[in-house]
């Protein structure tokens, strides 16, 4: 008998409410395995680099006002998927059980004998109020919360939810999807007791870098003075009061900026982290992928050779030290291979990169270029010296010129090669030519050279960015482009580019 095809798994997992540091672990860790994953339009596109090489993501959202599969269709997609076999995640906004059809799906799921698991995700009617600065319940204020949807089934003949009743009930009401609808809430709710003067609060794009806010009264909502966009979380009752006191995200440094983010895949994203964290809204739009050189037998030579033939390793960027190492260590088992061999490093970045090694930085320049590195050694050193360069084949010719005529040896072993990056699978380029920028980061002339190579440029109307510049090396890449630059790190590394700008948007406000 022939053995019964595999039955894969289908996980619904509750994406959060926008900001991609709110996805749970146990979401990040099937999104990870996913085979096929099905993603709906408020999940955080970041999401998606988790997910591992040759994945298939399928959007099965709204776009536009349009919806790209209807909900039987999306059902029978997961069950197709599973029944090949495969690690299905149906990727949703929020929470997948609460206004999200998750219900739904899992007993399409269950009738078909699929089996599945439900991974809960922080819902915005949490989260929206919490980084608006808003308990949703308060000693002596509030102790009770009702979440409820303002956008029913438009099917049904008759509405299910008794704005009249829960007018006259007390505490905390939170309106998922409702903002087209607030004036006529607002009027019911009035109708069932709730006061005039209680105040409502609307966030919109909440957790998201560019969330706004609203504050009015249920009376001005009623009357259409209070107007409110979706996607919108509405709160209404007495807690609201406490945002003028508890607000923490508007104080951030960079709240309410929109920022691009330039470097390579890898790097945008743990920038584009640390530039949320600082409150900004963030488009991660790598420029350049790093692309390792095959690593054969006379690489595994030089390798071997290091500790007889150089006195110095001179490293360059944080991808370049790791690669190195690795290679060393590959090769040799042992990084005492290295013997009494001395490193360089240009940058605190790259310094780390080296320590995770548990090695250390002997010499690293003031400032952070690679031609102030030949600064670092005196006249002894140099002369005579024998450097071994490891580092991409872009790399700044300065150096190696500065060393060898003071009388140096020095071997450039090309580790790497940067390569354009065209791809664009968080639709973060069709979002900055939707919508425009406040703020471009460049920190290196390769990323300048495929950003000018990419064309991009936002539709009329929409914000044009300024650009912020790593150091003087870059500066003169996006000038020999004709691009304007706002501002110059005084410190030539990320720290230094992310103090620059926050200084930029301080001078503004």
């Amino acid at each position: 008998m022939s053995a019964a095809p595999p039955t894969g798994k289908v996980y619904l997992v509750g994406a959060g409410p926008g900001d991609p540091g709110l996805l749970t672990l146990r979401g990040r860790e099937v999104l990870a395995e996913a085979d096929s994953i099905f993603y709906d339009a408020l999940c955080a596109p970041e999401l998606l680099q988790w997910a591992k090489p040759g994945a298939q993501k399928i959007f099965v959202g709204k776009s536009s006002g349009r919806q790209a599969f209807s909900q039987r269709e999306i059902e029978s997609l997961l069950i197709r998927q599973a029944r090949r076999g495969e690690r299905v995640v149906r990727l949703k906004g929020g929470d997948p059980f609460l206004f999200g059809r998750g219900g739904e799906e899992c007993l399409a799921l269950e009738a078909a004998g699929v089996p599945f698991e439900v991974v809960p995700g922080i819902t915005s009617a949490l989260a929206a109020p919490a980084y608006a600065g808003i308990p949703l319940t308060h000693r002596g204020v509030a102790s009770a919360v009702t979440i409820v949807t303002g956008h029913e089934d438009p099917s049904k003949p008759e509405i299910s939810v008794d704005w009249v009743a829960l007018g006259g009930l007390e505490g905390t009401k939170v309106i998922l999807m409702g903002a087209e609808r607030l004036a006529e809430i607002s009027r019911r709710l009035l109708e069932g007791g709730e006061r005039e003067q209680c105040p409502v609060a609307a966030i919109r794009w909440g957790t998201f870098g560019k969330q706004e806010v609203r504050e009015g009264t249920l009376q001005q909502a009623a009357g259409g003075e209070f107007s409110v966009e979706p996607p919108s979380v509405i709160v209404v009752g007495e807690v609201v009061k406490l945002r003028s006191r508890l607000s923490w995200r508007e104080g951030l440094p960079l709240h309410g900026q929109r920022i691009v983010v330039t470097r390579t895949r890898c790097e945008s994203s743990r920038l584009g982290k640390r530039l949320r964290e600082l409150g900004a809204d963030v488009l991660e739009i790598p420029t350049i992928r790093r692309v390792p050189r095959p690593f054969g037998e006379e690489q595994r030579d030089l390798v071997r050779r290091l500790a007889s033939d150089f006195t110095w390793i001179l490293l360059t960027s944080p991808y370049g030290a790791d690669l190195f190492l690795r290679h060393v260590w590959e090769t040799t088992g042992d990084v005492r291979a290295l013997g009494g061999l001395r490193i360089a490093a240009v940058g605190s970045a790259t310094a780390d990169a080296v320590r995770r090694f548990h090695l250390s930085v002997d010499r690293m320049p003031e400032s952070y270029t690679t031609s102030a590195l030949a600064g670092c050694f005196s006249a002894q050193e140099i002369r005579g010296g024998r450097f071994c360069l490891a580092r991409s084949s872009r790399g700044n010719p300065e150096l190696p010129e500065a060393l060898r005529r003071s009388g140096a040896h020095v071997s450039e072993w090309v580790l790497y090669d940067t390569e354009p990056e065209t791809g664009d699978p968080t639709g973060a380029k069709a979002r900055f030519l939707a919508g425009g920028a406040d703020w471009v980061l460049f920190a290196s002339s390769s990323a300048v050279e495929n950003w000018h190579r990419l064309a991009l440029h936002p539709r009329p109307g929409a914000p044009s960015p300024r650009i912020v510049s790593i150091g003087p090396v870059t500066t003169r890449a996006l000038k020999r482009f004709g691009l304007s630059v706002a501002a110059e790190a005084e410190r030539h590394s990320v720290d230094g580019l992310v103090a620059c700008l926050i200084d930029c948007v301080q001078k503004e406000k």
